[in-house]
């Protein structure tokens, strides 16, 4: 295990802080803190186990901020939530045939796309549990999921972001609801994946630590700015989330020497 110095602590926390923030909103946390821990000179293996533990502690603070709040949309959460599973294994099975920059550089055309719908005005709309019935609760919910849990298997960044968009333009739910009900799945889905980290010994604790308490502060101020601000600051974090991830595929796989 490297040693925690107090540069990386400092840059690490302050990354789990502002990305948690984010996280809570938006999604795509992780496109601060992968990074930061990175950029520190912590090893690949760790940084990625590190990183699982603190933002899978970190939104299920958002999570049970969203709750209290009524929120969540608990029937399309549960009736998604194996599918997002199944569907990040299968991702992951094809992870090991397909070569992910091809699909990085497709995204890289894609997200402008993305950007776009989420600045188009659109009506917002309360959707309460009782209207989700039917082909939108038993069959778009599951393909909804079904595709994002691949993408999350296969590649993985801004997938919260992506579920957020998914559930309010293909299922037709507010804002608001999508980002609170999407905790749900991020937290399953997370969340077997930190047990296979910590399995593995693939955690750097002492950082883990800081960067959970981090995360968790960072999650509770921005679940509770989005609950304050409403479907407005989601629509704004979701342009930054999707901004970063941009940024970070051109960095990728059309600048950086390969």
């Amino acid at each position: 295990m490297p040693a925690l110095t107090l540069g990386t602590a400092v840059a690490c926390g302050g990354a789990a802080l502002v990305g948690g923030f984010i996280d809570a909103i938006a999604g795509g946390g992780g496109l601060l803190t992968v990074p930061a821990l990175l950029l520190t000179g912590v090893p690949p293996h760790l940084a990625l186990g590190t990183n699982k533990v603190s933002s899978c502690m970190g939104t299920a603070v958002a999570l049970g901020t969203f709750a209290r709040s009524h929120l969540v949309l608990w029937r399309l959460a549960l009736a998604g939530l194996a599918f997002s599973l199944l569907g990040a294994w299968a991702g992951s099975l094809l992870a090991l045939k397909v070569s992910s920059a091809v699909l990085g550089k497709i995204l890289v055309g894609l997200l402008p796309v993305g950007m776009l719908l989420t600045l188009a005005p659109r009506r917002e709309r309360e959707a309460a549990p009782a209207t989700l019935s039917g082909v939108r609760l038993w069959l778009l919910t599951p393909l909804v999921c079904l595709a994002i849990g691949v993408y999350d298997g296969f590649f993985g960044p801004g997938t919260g972001s992506f579920l957020i968009l998914a559930l309010h333009w293909v299922l037709n739910i507010g804002l608001m609801e999508a980002s609170a009900t999407a905790k749900v799945l991020n937290l399953g889905s997370n969340g077997g994946a930190v047990v296979a980290f910590i399995w593995h010994g693939s955690v750097f604790w002492p950082l883990a630590a800081l960067m959970t308490a981090c995360s968790m502060l960072g999650n509770w101020f921005g679940s509770r700015t989005a609950i304050r601000v409403g479907a407005g600051a989601v629509r704004r974090f979701l342009l930054v989330s999707l901004g970063l991830l941009l940024v970070t595929l051109i960095w990728r796989y059309f600048v950086a020497p390969q």
